[in-house]
């Protein structure tokens, strides 16, 4: 069962099923759901898993949180990884240094970790809604990677439509191209005059606005999210930590029961948030290292127990996708660590003064399980062009994991960072940072001149991109988001 965030208001259930969480993911006073209780995992899972393969995994991590969803259902779901670049192993594990490993997780369909979750997730919400015979608007906003792997799950769905936010001039070209291109005609792509928290609290806004529901219902239509607000989002990036541990012990790198660093680039904290609830679950994950750009509201956090946005604007940098000031899922971690009410009274502290802090008890508690760091874009370029010449290519999102690899790591156990995108989706960044130069190259121009100084191809699901028709072109200031859904219904 699943229960509230910020506690229960008295007119929605105290606890709810998997299936209610994740078609009504807005629950009491604004909050989220969360699991009653996590299942337990050991050390007989873990050397079982040895022998098993990803996605037998991942139906065995389904099956111990005993959600309300068909076998059959889930098995469909888990068969999508089949359309990943290798169907056996679908979540390559890499090692780059003697004890520095990378959990590629952007294998899929659109070439980045969002593709992870999102894949068999729409299949499951798109299965209940046909259960239901109801329709649902699906709402995403994206900082560049959610929107495309949502449009590629739902596309031509049944019982569902979905309308997509991104903030206009905030995403790379690619990212860009792989949203406003799609076909399917359930689809709606918002380009927003603002950045991604802005089209982030559009979302949550009219996730919790009753009157914008009545209107949906007019239609016959109900509401629910793509973003990782939603907990049929977290449930599958859990799965993958515990891979990357299956992984090393397949290795040989560890032996069963040894604990490694999870390293995790995070915006949204979605990522770290799966890697905490494993470590909660008995993965022996020593801690939990968070990597940040110059938006370091999460440094300052877990560094200094202040979540503070009075003094703070959004900065735009070479890795976008944590170019975010309002992380949904650190509120999960505030409630499991100090309980729904003074969880409410953080969230309701933000919302009102833009600031909240954490006692010492409650920093001491956080920083048992995280401890944080930042980096610059020039670090982060000169960890690309480092390792460029040793033959690996990372995107700048899973460099600035190396910030955090060489400062916050206190035992000589291996690490484990995350990938979170293909090198592909930011292509000038990389030329930038291989060739030391800050020309501004299109998109189109840098993926040529990689392929051609690091001798790799561009996958053909990215350079068919710029051969694809435009389809939606719409930009809207934000007060117009709710009126251009509402015509997208009609």
């Amino acid at each position: 069962m699943f229960i509230e965030t910020r506690g229960n208001n008295g007119i929605k259930a105290k606890s709810v099923e998997f299936s209610y969480a994740i078609m009504n993911p807005s629950a009491s006073f604004g909050g989220l759901y969360v699991p009653e209780k996590l299942p337990k995992i050991d050390f007989d899972f873990l050397q079982l898993a040895t022998k098993k393969s990803f996605k037998q995994i991942t139906l065995d991590v389904l099956e111990l949180f005993n959600i309300d969803i068909d076998k059959s259902v889930l098995e469909e779901a888990v068969s999508l990884y089949d359309n990943f670049d290798n169907k056996e192993n679908p979540v390559p594990l890499r090692q780059i240094k003697n004890d520095l490993f990378v959990n590629e997780l952007y294998h899929g369909p659109t070439r980045a970790f969002k593709d992870m979750a999102l894949q068999p997730f729409g299949h499951i919400l798109s299965n209940v809604a046909q259960k239901q015979n109801q329709d649902y608007l699906i709402l995403a906003a994206t900082s560049g990677d959610t929107g495309p792997a949502t449009l590629d799950t739902f596309a031509n769905k049944k019982n569902i439509k979905v309308a997509c936010l991104y903030p206009n001039g905030g995403t790379s070209d690619v990212q860009r191209l792989q949203m406003v291109t799609q076909e399917g005609k359930n689809l709606k792509i918002i380009g927003i005059e603002g950045n991604f928290d802005d089209a982030q609290n559009a979302l949550k806004t009219l996730l919790a606005s009753q009157t914008f529901k009545e209107k949906l219902e007019k239609s016959n239509i109900k509401l629910s999210a793509a973003n990782s607000v939603n907990f049929g989002r977290i449930i599958f990036q859990i799965i993958y930590h515990i891979f990357a541990y299956v992984s090393l012990l397949k290795q040989n790198c560890l032996s069963l029961g040894e604990s490694f660093y999870q390293i995790v680039p995070s915006g949204n904290f979605g990522n770290a948030l799966g890697a905490y609830y494993a470590k909660k679950m008995g993965l022996p994950i020593e801690k939990i290292l968070i990597a940040s750009n110059i938006n370091n509201i999460l440094t300052d956090l877990i560094t200094k127990g202040e979540y503070d946005l009075r003094e703070r604007e959004l900065l735009l940098t070479t890795s976008p996708a944590m170019d975010i000031l309002i992380s949904s899922n650190v509120e999960r971690v505030l409630f499991d660590k100090y309980g729904a009410s003074r969880c409410k009274e953080m969230m309701e502290e933000l919302k009102e003064n833009k600031h909240y802090k954490l006692s010492s008890d409650e920093l001491k508690a956080l920083q048992e399980d995280f401890s944080a760091v930042y980096c610059d874009d020039d670090f982060a370029k000169q960890i690309i062009k480092e390792f460029a010449s040793e033959d690996y290519i990372m995107d700048p999102h899973t460099a600035t994991c190396l910030k955090a690899y060489n400062e916050l790591k206190e035992k000589n156990i291996p690490c484990v960072l995350c990938s979170t995108a293909e090198w592909t989706k930011f292509a000038p960044t990389m030329l930038n940072a291989i060739k030391s130069d800050d020309i501004k190259y299109s998109d189109k121009e840098a993926l040529e001149g990689i392929n051609n100084s690091l001798h790799v191809k561009t996958p053909e699901c990215i350079s068919s991109l710029f051969e694809k028709k435009v389809l939606h072109d719409k930009v809207v200031v934000k007060a117009d988001i709710e009126k251009e859904i509402l015509e997208f219904i009609k």
